[in-house]
């Protein structure tokens, strides 16, 4: 018995059903109605052996089986972005600057200015999504002064959303931008009375202006690409992350951007399990790109670390509305449905689902117009996995007409970071239903929840399941009814079950029972019980994918694998790490010693009715998340 706390009680023993690993001392939420709470879980082969009591697992234990002691502490089954660009993300990572959780714009140029000063000739400091205005004190973004005053000869690039990039003089020069340079299609370069670049361009409505400029930044070789990917898995599993299904998206072409994952998942060295997408990327292409890919590829291609989940989350571009709330919607082309269904048809033919880009409810009704053309021949709904991605203004009609048609949906916590936008846009009336997780839960459908990170929100799952539950922005911004919140078991099922469901591995992925993964995470505090300001403050501290310890930190520090060295060495990773951890204020932790009083008093309460000093009340163990 390999053992990392005091196991007193419990001897290994000879055995040919030994577990790899058991965590024992727990608060388990399983997610399985048929047992849903739990003290102890055994993994072995990467799947579930047993879960239970010491009773359960004790048998399981022997001389090689890692025994961790949780202290008490709540597990929950790994959780499963069901929308995040980590292939995209990975191959960046170590190259940006976060200014996801920072408090203050001060403390953000701060940031800036010291990377700046470390960052060799040629390269650009970026600062690429996760963050809003509304989070800083000052309530407002940087100005170019103050980008040029931070990094007079450094390049710097900072993303805000969806709806605006400011760049230094330096990265002006470098990206090419003169007074002669058009505005693109949908984009505006900011001039002055000289008309001359300012260094601010917006997304009039169309990001393609931001993306377009960001890639012209350098990129890594392959090597340091492979290393900058382990290390953003590792800061996902950092957060109890340990799935997430790619979405692929704009400059993320296949197959040469999803070679790193590939190598990396025949190596055994991902630490995050991955289902993926095809997006072509070629505006008049779309139709050649999925006609090649359905030639030599099939949906559910691969394993349980890297698998291929079908097309999006676009199809054709000319379908694709955009997701700017401080620009007007855009209207789409009066014509798209006709390569769209085409596409679409490809798909459903040859057995391929797909997940689709789609923001307001009419680009939704003409999308559903399409599918139920074709329903008309049997090919809705067909078996083949299809949802929608976003759907932040989706009516209740729409909703049926989803759920007739066999599809499901994904919602992202966008509206965390553009929730001000939105509602000075379309009121807090709209605001308040977007989009209407009540509504699409009542109708059964499938639900998934993410975060769309990591160029706009945050890739942090507990910032998400905040929204879920308080209907609070970033900035502390009420921005949904109490009637269209869910509770903290229904915003856990989204970001476990149901991502499972949208891959199709609901019997091996997201509870916690016999012959499922053996994937969870053992939080820093209970998800169930903290004060609501604190859920966004959650971290993991030990997480498990397949009975791996992928990350570990606290008690536990220095029992996940070993990483390379971030590389290069003036990665502003090196320096300032991922996501900014900053602890709830003052009132909060006061409630949060008080819950762990009233938690010590149960915990010595268990102890004297062990001890025959109390009459039992029923189980000790119980879970949240079920009445009984």
């Amino acid at each position: 018995m390999v053992s990392t706390m005091p196991v007193g009680g419990l001897v290994p023993t000879a055995t040919p059903d030994a577990a790899d690993l058991v965590v024992r001392n727990a608060k388990i939420h399983t997610g399985d109605r048929s047992r849903p709470a739990a003290q102890a879980i055994a993994v072995r082969d990467g799947r579930v052996l047993a879960v239970g009591d010491d009773q359960d697992t004790a048998p399981h234990i022997g001389p090689a089986t890692r025994v961790v002691d949780a202290l008490g502490r709540r597990i929950v089954p790994g959780l499963n972005d069901s929308h995040l660009h980590v292939i995209r993300g990975g191959l960046n990572y170590v190259l940006e600057l976060r200014w996801d959780g920072v408090r203050s714009l001060h403390e953000g140029l701060a940031m800036l200015r010291e990377q700046a000063a470390r960052t060799p000739k040629g390269q650009w400091v970026r600062v690429v999504g996760g963050w809003s205005a509304e989070q800083f004190v000052e309530r407002r973004l940087p100005t170019v002064s103050e980008l040029n005053a931070a990094a007079p000869d450094t390049p710097v690039f900072v993303l805000h959303l969806y709806q605006s990039a400011i760049l230094n003089r330096a990265a002006l020069k470098a990206a090419g931008f003169t007074r002669d340079t058009p505005d693109p299609r949908g984009g505006q370069i900011v001039r002055g009375r000289d008309g001359g670049p300012t260094g601010m361009l917006l997304a009039a409505p169309s990001a393609l202006i931001l993306y377009s400029t960001l890639a012209k930044a350098p990129v890594l070789g392959d090597e340091d690409k492979k290393t900058s990917t382990r290390h953003f898995l590792r800061e996902l599993n950092r957060f109890g992350l340990t799935s997430a299904i790619d979405a692929a998206g704009g400059f993320q072409n296949f197959p040469e951007n999803y070679a790193t994952v590939v190598e990396l998942a025949k190596a055994g060295r991902l630490s995050l399990r991955i289902a993926y997408h095809l997006f072509p990327q070629t505006a008049g292409q779309e139709l050649a790109d999925l006609t090649r890919w359905i030639a030599t590829a099939r949906p559910e291609e691969g394993d349980e670390w890297l698998r291929l989940n079908g097309a999006g989350e676009n199809l054709t571009w000319a379908a694709a509305d955009f997701e700017n709330f401080s620009q007007p919607r855009p209207e789409l082309a009066a014509d798209y449905e006709a390569e769209f269904e085409k596409a679409v048809r490809l798909l459903m033919e040859n057995g391929w689902g797909f997940r689709l880009h789609a923001t307001y409810d009419e680009t939704i009704r003409r999308d559903l117009t399409v599918f139920e053309r074709l329903a008309a021949e049997g090919l809705f709904p067909a078996g083949n996995r299809w949802l929608f991605d976003h759907a932040e203004t989706v009516t209740e009609d729409s909703l049926d007409r989803i759920a007739a048609l066999g599809g499901a949906l994904s919602v992202q916590n966008r509206l965390s970071f553009q929730g001000g936008a939105f509602v000075r846009r379309y009121g807090i009336g709209a605001a308040a239903d977007a989009p209407p997780l009540r509504a699409m839960l009542e109708r059964g459908l499938t639900v998934g929840a993410g975060t769309d990170a990591t160029r706009v929100s945050s890739y942090n799952p507990w910032v998400a399941l905040h929204w879920l539950v308080s209907g609070r922005t970033v900035g502390d911004l009420i921005v949904r009814s109490p009637a269209n919140r869910v509770d903290r078991c229904t915003a856990l099922a989204m970001f476990t079950a149901a991502g499972a469901e949208l891959t199709g591995e609901q019997d091996v992925k997201g509870v916690l029972a016999p012959g499922y993964l053996g994937d969870f995470a053992v939080l820093s505090e209970d998800f169930f019980t903290v004060p609501e300001p604190v859920i966004p403050h959650i971290e993991s501290l030990l997480t498990v994918v397949g009975g791996r310890i992928v990350y570990a930190a606290g008690e536990y520090e220095g029992l996940d694998e070993e990483l390379p060295p971030v590389s290069p060495s003036w990665s502003p990773v090196a320096r300032f790490g991922g996501y900014q951890a900053s602890g709830p204020g003052r009132g909060v932790r006061q409630a949060q010693l008080i819950g762990e009083a009233a938690g010590e008093s149960g915990e010595h309460l268990q102890w004297r009715v062990r001890r025959g000093l109390a009459p039992q009340r029923g189980d000790t163990v119980v879970d949240p998340c079920v009445s009984f």
